[in-house]
């Protein structure tokens, strides 16, 4: 008899973590919503191929906002929510996160077709894979059924999102912090091939690197030349350059080609392959990169998968936003 009920004490613990396993196995799937809302991935993809048609930069913007709502408080939407203490005016993202006003229309029409559903992290996530998609780059399965948080986290945003000033050192810290690794590093740095970036955020490589009294002496001749021109000292720190110079609309690996002849906008983008710090590994993967798009394409696919399923809130957990910008009252 004892022996009957140890087995079937056994038993039952294996059970019991079993379902726990596959719970946390299944938690999001690629066809979430395939019953509840049939039409969102047609949905969300119109509303990004519109915006896009409407303005280019807006696919590197979309992609930047899932980057920065996954590394802060996982991926719970907290980066759109309004507020004098919200992430969106965090220093990272002060004047510089964009797009809101896309994801605004992207929810209007998924709640048109159907209500109380999909949350905003959701949304993020597949208007991130839509965007690289319709400028050339990979598509992936997004695996969906995220929540959406019931606070934002302006601490977290100013100390946990990485800063194009920082040491490949700090930056991998804050990658290895999230679960995220030096190759993740590399190949999520490759959004960079479209998008532009403000002056404020590289102009300290143009005149007085690091305090030196001289320019970044790893940046490219002609380009140093081109972007003192654009952003003069004192000048408008809010004007632009392509993160990819002579290919910033396309999502390609010409980003890696021009790490390798020092032509990398940021600080944070040329120490991947030319800083004192920057390891083998991370070296070996910009020169595979730039010879190599289909490895890239995998590697970053591989990647975006992974930032998608940082801290997600599942089953109970938060809430399913009716509008992204504020919880449900």
């Amino acid at each position: 008899m004892k022996r009957s009920s140890s087995f079937e004490g056994y038993s039952l613990l294996v059970i019991t973590f079993m379902v726990l396993f596959l719970g946390v196995r299944s938690q999001l799937t690629s066809n979430f919503y395939s019953t509840t809302c049939p039409t969102l991935l047609q949905i969300v993809r119109k509303e990004v191929q519109n915006a896009i048609k409407t303005e280019m930069r807006m696919a590197a913007s979309l992609i930047r906002l899932h980057f920065h709502d996954c590394f802060v408080n996982g991926c719970d939407a907290s980066v759109l929510l309004d507020g004098s203490d919200g992430e969106k005016f965090s220093g990272p993202n002060v004047n510089s996160a964009r797009g809101f006003e896309v994801v605004d229309r992207i929810k209007s029409s998924v709640e048109s077709a159907c209500s109380g559903v999909v949350s905003c992290a959701d949304i993020l996530a597949i208007a991130a894979r839509d965007s690289v998609v319709l400028s050339g780059g990979p598509s992936w399965k997004v695996v969906l059924g995220r929540r959406d948080g019931l606070v934002a986290n302006q601490t977290g945003s100013n100390l946990g999102l990485p800063a194009p000033f920082e040491s490949l050192d700090v930056i991998t810290q804050k990658f290895a912090d999230v679960g995220l690794n030096l190759i993740d590093v590399v190949s999520l740095s490759g959004a960079h091939t479209i998008g532009l970036a403000r002056c404020v955020t590289f102009n300290n490589r143009l005149f007085n690197f690091n305090a030196t009294g001289a320019p970044d002496s790893l940046l490219e001749s002609s380009m140093l030349s081109d972007l003192q021109s654009l952003c003069p000292v004192n000048g408008d720190g809010n004007k632009t350059a392509p993160f990819d110079r002579n290919s910033s609309d396309l999502f390609d690996n010409h980003y890696f080609k021009n790490l390798l002849t020092g032509k990398g906008l940021l600080e944070s983008d040329q120490t991947l392959f030319s800083g004192d710090t920057a390891p083998s590994t991370t070296k070996s993967f910009v020169e595979r990169y730039s010879n190599n798009s289909d490895l890239f394409f995998t590697d970053f696919a591989n990647s975006m998968i992974k930032m998608g399923n940082i801290n997600p809130l599942t089953g109970s957990d938060g809430e399913i936003r009716k509008n992204c910008r504020v919880v449900n009252s």
